[in-house]
């Protein structure tokens, strides 16, 4: 059996870490993964040791407020992994939490892996060093992250984007329309409020009072929303009830590509 330990820290890491664990039990009978995940994971077998919502925050003060409690999970899922070590450590993206404690199981001897390089192609790219000192190989998303890495003599890997495999060249809006049962003559603006409840809750308001303001002005406007999950739209359900109540919005739970 191939033991893999993993944290995902919010829902795109979610789906990231449930498309390559599907792909990896492609050609791996015998698989076992633990750690953080979503609901994503959870159907790809997961055994989770904590919700993944504790760690979607946003912003620093969100951070700085339940920074005991990130610290404690941190903590105490690096004591199990070194319990019981796994035979390989994938950490997603959440690079604050997840190079952290990946250079910590590295030093202890578990092989680890980071899937998704932090932007050090934009900025700050002196975090390489870092990086290299935390993970044995870095996935990459983009092609041309591969030529930074191995700069600094770091192993990668560019895998490509998941996205690419979904989404058309050509985005047929036509049938996209049909789908979704949305109007084909109207200018369909999407209300798109993040994943985490954390963004929703500072959000979702600005966006719906625009919203409002938009429609006064021009009729012909039709809004719909893309939630992640059954809780973001039980949140944004009720935030839009509370702060523009006239407004009519369509909303559809994993259905924004």
């Amino acid at each position: 059996m191939l033991r893999i330990g993993m944290v995902a820290g919010e829902a795109s890491g979610d789906m990231l870490g449930a498309g390559l664990v599907n792909a990896l039990s492609n050609s791996i009978s015998d698989l076992a993964v633990e750690g953080i995940g979503g609901e994503n994971l959870l159907k790809q077998g997961m055994k989770t040791l904590y919700p993944m919502e504790r760690l979607s925050v946003m912003g620093l003060t969100e951070v700085l407020s339940r920074y005991r409690e990130l610290r404690k999970i941190r903590n105490e899922i690096r004591d199990y992994f070194l319990n019981n070590p796994p035979d390989i450590f994938i950490g997603i993206d959440a690079p604050d939490f997840n190079l952290w404690l990946e250079k910590e199981l590295r030093n202890a001897g578990i092989t680890t892996v980071h899937y998704v390089s932090p932007s050090v192609w934009a900025w700050r790219e002196y975090r390489v060093k870092k990086i290299g000192h935390a993970v044995d190989l870095i996935l990459n998303l983009f092609p041309f992250e591969k030529a930074i890495y191995d700069k600094y003599n770091i192993a990668s890997c560019y895998v490509g984007h998941p996205l690419a495999d979904k989404l058309a060249v050509e985005p047929d809006t036509v049938t996209a329309r049909k789908k979704l049962n949305l109007p084909l003559d109207k200018t369909i603006v999407a209300i798109l409020p993040g994943s985490r409840t954390s963004e929703i809750k500072k959000i979702a308001a600005p966006l719906l009072k625009a919203a409002t303001l938009a429609k006064q002005s021009q009729q012909e406007l039709c809004f719909i929303s893309g939630l992640v999950n059954e809780k973001t739209l039980t949140q944004f359900k009720e935030l839009k009830a509370n702060v523009t109540p006239e407004l009519d919005v369509e909303m559809f739970v994993e259905k924004t590509h």
